[in-house]
This record gives structure tokens, C-alpha cells and sequence, in this order.
């Protein structure tokens, strides 16, 4: 049978994120009734610091038939839209852009196993892979997903949602107190940031495409054999500005290990910005790009690394809040904000010379 073939369906089973396997078993017998289920092995996959992922494959089956199944963060439905992930999904994967996705059930999905390793702060920067990053990326964002005409950049509201759903008072009272000894940003502070952004970069002169918008490591699948990068975790895929998504993956340059962030020393060189933006360029515009077309793409991303540390950054105090997953999401979000804050005034003052055409 030709897994990638079957159309998904939804499965009504609420999976304990405290009893993966049993859950994973309710999904495989409707997706997989002909495996045995004695001899179906799991492998709890931990890239990610949202969600739970559990890989499924029974004894001597090859590796290129493993189900995945994500099972959704505690409240993480109301920082994301569910339905919309599904569309997105299904109509990325008809082009070859998303795994095929085989369910969706109460509280997760279920998805093709792409075989291959996630990036690291090593291998992102290998030129034959962020090559193909480049490239993958120009694709998704000519990709033909239906909208209606002239979409707006979601970023805006999206961040003023999620600013919304911070908390006055975290419930828990150590959490609280450590909010208070890492000096973080109160929500009307934040809010006045957001509004400033905004008004710099609104009108930013660079088309409006369909992005990915989650780009972090753990979210580019390389598989070798293939020569071939895969990008999975559809969960914030939307139309928005093009340098956002190009400012948020080179913003994950340095990985999700708080304790070892480092700005100064991972995120990539200019050379290898603007190399990476040369790339990207050649396959977005199907030809090749001229030196101020790169200069102007590669200032827009620099501005836009502001944007990706501010809505991450506020991501993560709402994760702080309600997330069950050990990581420590207030201290991502100080490390967020405070990259905001030191580099705002600089890479605001940048100005993309002349008047560029829109990319």
C-alpha cells in the first residue's frame, strides 16, 4: 500500500500526553489496522518545545513507514488555529511542500515520517543544506494556497493576540516571582513596542507571500540520500511579510538551549546572509538577482529579526503560564527580549537605499 496515497481522516480519541503509547495504539488501529500491536515499537522524539511527538513503526517494517503523532500543548489551541493548520497542511502537501498527513484526532495528528536528521547550529550552516533551505523556502512562499485577494501580513494581529493572553498575574507564585526578578517587560510596555514596530515596519516595501513562519531547527528535516530538505510543524504557516520568515529562521541560527544562546557568537554572518538571501532570490524571481535586490531583502530581514524576538518573546510568557513541558519558557523569553531590546535602536536606523522595487 502507498501510505502517502490515503486520504486523512479525523478520529475522535483524546491522547493523555502522560500515556502517549497507549493513545498512539487508538490512532494506529484506524490508520494502520493491519499492523500487529504487539509488534509496534515508539520512540519519543523531544526537537520540539511546544508539543509532544511520538514515532510509531512496527518490528522490521522499514523506517520510511513510521507514523507520527503530535499531540498537542496544554492551551496551545488558543494560540493556534487548528482547522487552519489542517488546510494548510493538506493543500502544502499536494505540492510536495508538508508531509502527507494521514489524521487528525481530539487533541493532535498524524503525519508521514520524513527520514533524515534535524538541523543544528552546525549543520544550518553547512552551505549544501541552507542552500536547499533557501531554495525550499522561495518555493513555499510561491506556493498556491487560496486566500482571498491581497492578504494582509498576519504578525500584526497575531502578536496582539498573543500579548492578550499574558497574564496580569502568573497562577503560579514562583513563576510570578521569577517574572519579576528577570525585570521583564510588563504587557503595556510590550504593547508600545509592538506599536512601534508596526509603525517602522508596516509599509515595508516587499511582497506579502505565504511563509512558514516557525522556521527553527527542529522544523527542517535533511535528508541526505535525497539531497532534499523537508519543513514540517505547519502550526503558525500564514501569509506575512517575506523577510519575516527569512529574520525568524536566521533568529534560530542559535538554537532553543537557553542556558547556551548565544547572539554575539551563532547568529550567521553577514556573508552568510547575504549569500543564503542570494539563493533565495535566485529561486524566488527565477532569475538572477541584482546587488541592490539582495541588499535590500537582506536589510528588511535585519529589521525584521525585531519582530521575530518580540512575538516569540510573547509566545513564551503564555507558554510559562500554561505549557506542562519542562523548559524554561520564562528564561526564552527574557533571552528573546532582551536581543529586542539591545539591537532595536540599531537595526531600526537601517534604511534600504533608493527606492527598490518590491521584490
Amino acid at each position: 500500500m502507498e501510505y502517502s496515497d490515503v486520504e486523512f481522516e479525523h478520529i475522535s480519541v483524546t491522547v493523555n500526553e502522560n500515556d502517549l503509547e497507549s493513545g498512539a495504539l487508538k490512532i494506529l488501529q484506524v490508520i494502520r489496522p493491519e499492523w500487529p500491536v504487539a509488534s509496534v515499537r515508539f520512540k519519543l522524539l523531544t526537537d520540539g518545545i511546544t508539543n509532544k511527538l511520538i514515532g510509531c513503526l512496527p518490528e522490521d517494517a522499514p523506517e520510511n513507514e513510521t507514523v507520527l503523532i503530535r499531540v498537542y500543548g496544554n492551551k496551545t489551541d488558543l494560540l493556534i488555529d487548528r482547522k487552519a493548520e489542517t488546510r494548510n497542511i493538506l493543500v502544502l502537501s499536494k505540492q510536495g511542500l508538508a508531509p502527507n498527513l494521514y489524521a487528525t484526532f481530539e487533541n493532535g495528528l498524524a503525519y508521514r515520517f520524513q527520514p533524515g536528521c534535524t538541523l543544528n547550529k552546525e549543520t544550518v550552516r553547512n552551505p549544501k543544506i541552507y542552500n536547499l533551505v533557501a531554495r525550499r523556502m522561495a518555493k513555499l512562499h510561491k506556493a498556491n494556497v487560496e486566500e482571498e485577494e491581497n492578504p494582509k501580513p498576519f504578525i500584526w494581529k497575531k502578536t496582539r493576540d498573543f500579548l492578550n493572553l499574558v497574564p496580569e498575574t502568573f497562577s503560579c507564585a514562583k513563576t510570578q516571582r521569577r517574572y519579576v526578578e528577570m525585570r521583564l517587560p510588563s504587557q503595556t510596555d510590550l504593547n508600545e513596542e509592538i506599536i512601534d514596530l508596526q509603525m517602522a515596519l508596516e509599509k515595508v516595501d516587499s511582497p506579502t507571500v505565504f511563509c512558514h513562519n516557525d522556521l527553527l531547527l527542529g522544523n527542517v528535516v535533511f535528508t541526505e540520500n535525497e539531497n532534499n530538505v523537508t519543513f514540517i510543524d505547519y502550526e503558525y504557516a500564514a501569509f506575512n511579510y517575506q523577510p519575516f520568515d527569512i529574520a525568524n529562521h536566521f533568529a534560530e541560527f542559535v538554537g532553543i538551549d537557553v542556558l547556551k544562546v548565544d547572539y554575539k557568537s551563532d547568529f550567521p554572518s553577514k556573508e552568510l546572509q547575504i549569500d543564503w538571501i542570494k539563493i533565495y532570490l535566485q529561486e524566488f524571481l527565477e532569475r538572477e538577482p541584482e546587488e541592490k535586490e539582495i541588499e535590500a531583502l537582506y536589510i528588511n530581514t535585519t529589521r525584521f529579526v525585531l519582530v521575530s524576538h518580540i512575538f516569540w518573546g510573547i509566545w513564551a510568557l503564555i507558554q510559562a503560564e500554561h505549557s506542562t513541558i519542562d523548559y524554561d519558557f520564562l528564561m526564552f523569553a527574557k533571552v528573546r527580549l532582551d536581543e529586542y531590546f539591545a539591537r532595536k535602536k540599531e537595526f531600526l536606523a537601517l534604511k534600504v537605499p533608493g527606492n527598490n522595487a518590491k521584490l
